[in-house]
């Protein structure tokens, strides 16, 4: 490979002296370059000005006599001079009146842009820069001293760019031959420095490929200097090293063992976060391996609160010096941004030696370690900060879930207490208006008391779908699906009417199905209640049950129940998440419990679930942050799962019919 400057001390020290006489020898180059090129400018616009001063004073007489044959042969003649390659004479606008160059073509080139900008009363000659020839003189020609015409010489500095070629060699020749002598000195100064130093180089490199060597240390050296110091103190030194090694192996192989194969999350961070070191099953619990891990901050591989919440810890660890236990932070993985976490971590400074003042009373330090009333207690500083994490996700929700299900249980319990309560005032109701609907009443009053049974024997079959609820049986049955959704519509009748949600039956055929009959109803109430949830200011409730098969294993018969809304519907991060156990969208009022609950009937059942969903903009906008506008197109699609609407859900069930033995 390639290196642009060498690694060791003699080719360093060669190399570093060529580049500093390069150098300056480039400057001194430079310097005298530029020095003869102002020199050879300021002679040739001196020869200049006199050989266009003698032009024009000779084409003066010239023009005043007519004698332009005379004219061209003088500025024929002056171009046989080395030193110039063309001359002009023109008139005061411009025109050529007479021309000579050394070429000896035919024609004259015109003026340039620089020329014409020459055109103007001059009162001596000037000298202008000439894009062609460099640099070119002018002067006005005068007879009886008024300007008649303009006299021009173009210069030839051929043999003065030799002439400053040739010192250029010589110099550069000179630069070569100090080079060469400096380097030549410079390699023997180096030899006998790099000597000494080669034999320790070449002993380190033996240890460095094998450390249990014994042949090689302690290194032989005659010098006095400060390299055969240096290699006799690089022996004590290695021979330390060999005493402590034995008892650090053993340290380390407890350490690596503990660490590797323990049942938790272990990492080592330095004080600009970065991981230095991790085991397997943090990798494991991060969903990343370790090697994405190593080398990058905490916000690198969590870039969101969980990385800001962590790395704040660690720099407080590093500035106090203090232990942090039990720090629990909630956030989602970057490989699972779905699925909310909660890590129990236990941050501790990790100290190799070195103190560093300490002031308890938060004084300021003074530069030698003191404050205004005195000397400080020093500790060690903290060279990396170790943690312990721990993902405590499923404990937590367990416990919250433990929590929430004994008050759903309690509210259950007291529900079906209520509705049996009920029930004894509601059979004397019901007696009395069977006593009262045989007297003899007129049409109204009969009327009346016709529409009070009938909203009684509604209230008492509401009674006893809650007690169903909780008087669930354990062993399954057969069941007709559309009967068990009959009943739930009915429990949420009066809540469907005061909505103004429309019921309708897309398809019903007479199947049965062999299930938990309590669960079948749990879960039909779960979606119902949802999909009228989402209908707050009316819509359409779509209710489909109709024997099908399995649409990726067609062998499989069953049941394929629908239940589809116009509703406000649910986003793609929503759908994603409506089964997660305590993930809502209703906030206060929602538990998160019933659509995980509902997986779980289905999963029970061998059952499948389809979901589909399109949010309303206000939705959209709500969950993922997104303008009305960009879904204005999307919402005006015309149909949707066979209904005109711009939003809504649906939740398409199959059973196989033999999900649950009889």
């Amino acid at each position: 490979m390639f290196r642009p400057f060498p690694r060791s001390i003699r080719w360093q020290l060669i190399w570093g002296t060529a580049l500093l006489q390069c150098l300056l020898v480039a400057a001194v180059f430079g310097y005298v370059y530029h020095q003869e090129r102002n020199s050879l400018r300021e002679r040739t616009a001196e020869r200049l000005r006199y050989q266009v001063n003698v032009l024009a004073n000779t084409a003066a007489s010239e023009l005043e006599e007519q004698h332009l044959t005379q004219l061209q042969l003088f500025l024929d003649g002056m171009v046989d001079t080395p030193s110039i390659y063309a001359v002009r004479i023109t008139d005061l606008p411009g025109n050529t009146i007479a021309y000579s160059a050394q070429t000896g073509k035919p024609g004259y080139p015109p003026l340039s842009a620089a020329e014409r900008r020459q055109l103007r009363p001059l009162p001596t000659a000037n000298i202008f820069a000439d894009g062609h020839h460099g640099i070119a003189a002018t002067e006005e020609i005068e007879v009886d001293d008024v300007p008649v015409a303009r006299a021009w010489v173009y210069p030839d500095t051929s043999e003065d760019q030799i002439d400053l070629s040739s010192i250029l060699r010589s110099a550069l020749l000179f630069a070569l031959l100090a080079i060469a002598a400096n380097a030549l000195f410079s390699l023997l100064v180096a030899r006998s420095v790099t000597r000494p130093l080669l034999g320790l180089l070449r002993g380190t490199k033996l240890l460095i490929r094998d450390p249990e060597r014994s042949d090689v240390f302690p290194l032989k050296t005659s010098s006095l200097n400060e390299a055969g110091e240096l290699t006799r103190s690089f022996n004590t030194m290695v021979a330390a090293l060999k005493e402590q090694r034995a008892g650090l192996n053993e340290t380390l192989a407890l350490l690596d063992s503990m660490l590797a194969n323990a049942p938790i999350g272990f990492a080592f961070f330095d004080r600009k976060t970065r991981y230095v070191r991790m085991n397997q099953f943090l990798a494991e619990m991060d969903k990343l391996s370790i090697s994405h891990h190593l080398g990058r901050t905490v916000q690198e591989i969590f870039p969101n609160s969980v990385g800001a919440q962590l790395a704040a810890a660690i720099e407080q660890v590093f500035i106090t010096g203090e232990p942090m236990r039990e720090l629990e932070i909630h956030g989602e993985l970057t490989t699972a941004p779905v699925s909310p976490r909660i890590w129990l971590i236990s941050l501790y400074p990790v100290r190799t030696g070195g103190d560093r003042p300490v002031d308890p009373r938060g004084s300021s330090l003074r530069g030698n370690g003191e404050t205004a009333t005195g000397p400080l207690p020093t500790q060690p500083s903290a060279r990396w900060v170790g943690a312990v994490i721990v993902d405590a996700t499923e404990r937590k929700l367990s416990e919250e879930l433990l929590r929430r299900t004994e008050k759903l249980a309690a509210t259950g319990q007291l529900a079906a207490s209520i509705a049996h309560e009920i029930n004894n005032p509601l059979e004397a109701v019901t007696n009395l208006l069977y006593l009262l609907d045989q007297q003899t009443l007129d049409a109204d009053s009969r009327h009346y008391t016709n529409m009070a049974q009938q909203e009684i024997a509604r209230v008492s079959q509401i009674t006893q779908q809650t007690l169903r609820f909780y008087r669930q049986s354990s062993s399954p049955t057969r069941i007709n699906p559309a009967d068990i959704l009959d009943s739930v519509l009915d429990l949420h009748h009066g809540r469907s009417n005061a909505s103004k949600v429309q019921t309708i039956w897309r398809k019903r055929e007479e199947v049965e199905l062999f299930a938990l009959s309590g669960e079948m109803r749990q879960l039909f109430a779960n979606l119902v209640g949802n999909a009228l949830d989402a209908m707050p200011n009316g819509g359409r409730l779509i209710l489909s049950v109709r024997a099908s098969r399995n649409w990726y294993q067609p062998e499989i018969a069953g049941v394929r129940i629908t239940i589809a809304d116009t509703g406000s519907g649910m986003t793609e991060y929503v759908r994603q998440r409506i089964f997660d156990a305590f993930f809502t969208t209703k906030e206060i009022t929602g538990t998160g419990l019933g659509l995980w609950i509902s997986s779980e009937i289905i999963a029970k059942h061998q059952g499948t679930v389809h979901v589909r969903s399109r949010p309303s903009p206000e939705v959209a906008e709500k969950y993922d942050g997104i303008d009305h506008k960009e879904f204005l197109a999307e919402f005006q699609r015309p149909k949707f799962n066979g209904e005109n609407a711009g939003s809504g859900t649906v939740f398409m069930l199959f059973f196989p019919f033999n999900g649950l033995t009889d």
